[in-house]
């Protein structure tokens, strides 16, 4: 892979109900486009999802972040709005596997209490330089990595057309609402990339750190349903709101509605997030859980 990033693309409306990176991508390119230009590469903008966007949902027929695998733009019987509109999406920014897009960024909001974090979903020196970089700039984000359980073809999330992506996940917001250190947030992690994008073109970043803290995906948890797929629970009190924080073995993660509580049974110490997200209940996920490790400095 050519290491220099020449063609960048900001999207945001992938889901039609997360305002955040539609409002701002609305305002940079009608406002302030210079928020976007860096010397060393072009930058495009684009809302996703329009059709949703309109109808402030969080998609029409299908979720359009999981229409991105390999398998799913080549499959011509997938053609419901999404699933189109992936295709159409797949030409402009791909194709994927050979992409004319060196890096999106796709922006996201979440109802969980995760504040800024940025979600890597492959491995790399490019993605270990610009956690290291971003934490270094921006301490408050968390970086989150969901690199390892799928390939690039496999993995279906819209990022994953560009030779390179990310995805800018802040929250927690409501669902069609918008809220000012969100949006500020999220606009401070978009400069931050391009910057870094900018910096590691000329290559000419600063002196970083050896390491950075992350969290690695580990699997899901779904929410306690009886034999006829009912709810019979919700998440615990003590893991509600505290994404990134230390489940034990032995604590309690959900609590059904008889008052009985429900405890991680795993074998080591985990750290939920998308806890309670509102757009995965018609899955029943309550959470994820993940690892906390080190991404060290490729570079030293």
């Amino acid at each position: 892979m050519n290491n220099k990033i020449n063609n960048v693309a900001v999207v945001g409306g992938t889901h039609g109900n997360e305002l955040a990176g539609i409002y701002l991508v609305n305002y940079w390119r009608d406002n302030e486009p210079n928020f976007l230009i860096r010397n060393s590469f072009n930058t495009q903008t684009l809302l996703a999802n329009t059709k949703a966007i309109s109808n402030n949902k969080r998609y029409y027929d299908c979720d359009l972040n999981r229409q991105f695998s390999s398998e799913s733009l080549a499959n011509m019987t997938l053609s419901n709005y999404e699933q189109s509109r992936a295709k159409v999406i797949n030409q402009q920014l791909g194709p994927k596997g050979n992409a004319k897009t060196d890096l999106v960024i796709d922006l996201h909001n979440t109802t969980s209490n995760m504040g800024p974090t940025l979600l890597v979903p492959q491995q790399g020196e490019f993605y270990d330089l610009l956690s290291i970089y971003i934490r270094h700039i921006m301490p408050e984000v968390i970086v989150y990595l969901d690199e390892e359980h799928k390939s690039n073809d496999e993995h279906h999330l819209l990022c994953t057309l560009g030779k390179r992506g990310v995805i800018v996940e802040v929250g927690p917001v409501s669902q069609g609402v918008l809220k000012h250190e969100v949006n500020e947030q999220m606009a401070k992690m978009t400069a931050t990339i391009l910057d870094f994008v900018d910096l590691y073109n000329a290559d000419n970043l600063p002196e970083l750190p050896k390491s950075t803290e992350a969290f690695r995906y580990l699997e899901c948890l779904t929410l306690p349903v009886n034999e006829h797929n009912q709810r019979i629970g919700m998440v615990h009190k003590n893991v509600e709101g505290n994404d990134f924080k230390a489940v034990n073995p032995g604590d309690p993660v959900f609590a059904l509605f008889d008052g009985t509580e429900i405890l991680y049974q795993g074998a080591q110490t985990v750290y939920p997030t998308f806890i309670n997200e509102a757009a995965y209940y018609d899955n029943n996920l309550a959470m994820s859980l993940c690892e906390k490790v080190l991404i060290n400095n490729p570079r030293g």
